[in-house]
């Protein structure tokens, strides 16, 4: 999980898509042999990489879209401006829930690129993905969305 420093520019999503397809190269997936990348482009302009980590205990395992988070919160970048997600997959492939509501934690809108192996990428919004996010539950302190 390396960032890599980036302009503060429109998102170029080719070398996103790039990022994310280099840390696809190093997932560890030995059990579903399904590897994912992710590369999160932080509002500091820094690109911030993560990869599927599986185990034999499956629950154990951690998906590249969360990775990616808990990289760039280790680096400092809590706000995100886009997100980009490749796979092995012939087809593009969305995050898991449990990733979605990681995401929706710090970018409710964040724009998602899915990049399959082969074919065309397609972009969505967190959001769209995920319009029934959990943010509020009673007790819970108010906060704005984010």
């Amino acid at each position: 999980m390396t960032s890599v420093r980036a302009g503060r520019r429109r998102v170029d999503w080719g070398a996103l898509a790039d990022a994310a397809r280099a840390a696809l190269g190093r997932a560890y997936a030995p059990y579903s042999k399904f590897r994912v990348g992710a590369a999160l482009l932080g509002d500091s302009g820094t690109v911030h990489v993560g990869f599927n980590v599986e185990n034999v205990s499956y629950g154990l395992s951690m998906c590249a879209e969360r990775t990616a988070v808990y990289a760039a919160l280790i680096a400092g970048e809590r706000k995100f401006r886009a997100l980009a997600i490749a796979t092995d997959s012939p087809n593009p492939i969305s995050p898991c829930g449990a990733c979605r509501q990681v995401l929706a934690e710090f970018c409710s809108d964040l724009p998602v690129l899915l990049v399959p192996l082969r074919g065309r990428p397609r972009r969505y919004t967190l959001k769209a993905l995920f319009p029934a996010a959990f943010f509020d539950f009673p007790g819970a302190p108010r906060r704005t969305r984010r």
